[in-house]
């Protein structure tokens, strides 16, 4: 029998032999779907900016009424609730309160958010010039507005009201108020509450904001909501035009026709205001809004904030909101027609505020030019939840 001088056959190899003995792939299970509540509290930035928003609000009011007996005692509220006199020694007790309300609000939200206080439209290189600019700005503008008034007939200036010795003191001291105004009001609204709903906001919830808004003060039947209309009407198209073009940065513009408009909206308590007057504080919300857009941050809105309202009740001691507060270097009082004078609502309220607004947009424009200078959040779509 002759041997099989034939090779073996061999099955024919279809690859290293080393990989038909490594293990399967070890598949990780899926993560499972976030709860209902996550989903409604947190999205892709953390806390929703609806949440945070009202949590700021809430924060702030809670600390405001919880010092509220404290500051009533020491300024000796009369059982009907208001104060014998406004005074700079009251002003400032009750605006440091409000500030230390929103610093602590705001420290909470910042460690909620993982975010430093700086992050809402405080970082700027350039704040301290800034700063100095809206001051200016602030100050002339405020003073054109009397020369016009002055000019007009609709203002009178009486005698100075203040002795040589006593200047400087109350200067100073309405000085540090309307500082700590700027602080306040610009902090809430311009830092805080705009970084924040750029952030989540579109043009349907900055409707429902600004709709809210008109409700409520029209329900109230004054005279005074045709502010808060005016404001909410001339923001409206140029806010939907900037939904429908899907624009860059339209956030910004939404929010900021919503915190204007609760600006002008929280106004209308005050006594002695008129419709113009809430749509003039709606209006230089939006002016403070632009400021932001074109110099990175809430500086220049701050100090002209704080040299307007000084100008306004210490150097010229013109009328805000029916009061006159003590203290004021000049004296005066308007006169004629209430649509030209602004009447008890002060210089603010007068027609003229129109003209100073625009002034204010169109200078901003030219100095800082269109471009965005603030890093915006980028905002995701329908990221408001609350």
């Amino acid at each position: 029998m002759e041997p099989d001088m034939h090779a073996p056959s061999q099955e024919p190899s279809s690859g290293d032999d080393s990989l038909q003995h490594l293990p399967p792939p070890v598949l990780e299970p899926e993560a499972p779907p976030p709860s209902l509540a996550r989903a409604i509290f947190v999205g892709p930035q953390g806390m929703r900016a609806g949440w945070s928003a009202l949590l700021f609000v809430l924060l702030s009011a809670v600390f405001i009424v919880a010092t509220a007996p404290i500051l009533a005692t020491l300024l000796g509220v009369a059982q009907h609730g208001k104060p014998a006199a406004l005074t700079p020694y009251n002003a400032l007790l009750s605006e440091v309160i409000q500030v230390l309300a929103i610093l602590a609000a705001g420290a909470l939200m910042s460690r909620i958010e993982r975010r430093r206080l700086k992050d809402y439209f405080f970082a700027d290189r350039r704040g301290l010039s800034h700063f100095f600019t809206g001051t200016a700005a602030g100050f002339t503008a405020l003073s054109l507005l009397v020369g016009a008034l002055a000019w007009g007939g609709w203002l009178h200036f009486g005698p100075v009201h203040l002795s040589d010795s006593r200047i400087l003191g109350f200067a100073f001291l309405w000085g540090v108020v309307f500082l700590l105004t700027g602080f306040f009001e610009e902090g809430s609204f311009r830092c805080y509450l705009q970084f924040t709903l750029t952030r989540g906001i579109n043009f349907w919830w900055a409707l429902g904001i600004v709709g809210a808004a008109c409700l409520v003060v029209g329900l109230r039947g004054s005279r005074e909501a045709w502010g808060v209309f005016a404001i909410a009407l001339l923001g409206l198209l140029p806010c939907l035009r900037l939904h429908l073009r899907r624009t860059e940065g339209a956030g910004f513009w939404q929010a900021a026709w919503a915190t204007s408009t609760i600006f002008g909206f929280i106004h209308t308590g005050n006594g002695g205001e008129n419709w113009i007057g809430i749509f003039a504080a709606a209006g230089i919300g939006f002016v403070f809004c632009l400021s932001i857009w074109v110099t990175g941050s809430a500086w220049w809105a701050i100090g002209c904030h704080a040299a307007w309202d000084w100008a306004e009740t210490f150097f010229y001691g013109t009328a805000d909101s029916g009061l006159v507060p003590k203290g004021h270097f000049l004296s005066t009082a308007p006169a004629g027609n209430v649509f030209w004078s602004g009447g008890t609502d002060g210089p603010e309220g007068s027609i003229l505020i129109l003209g100073i607004l625009v002034l204010f947009i169109v200078a901003l424009l030219l100095i800082y030019g269109r471009k965005r200078a603030v890093p915006l959040p980028a905002p995701p779509a329908l990221e408001i939840t609350g």
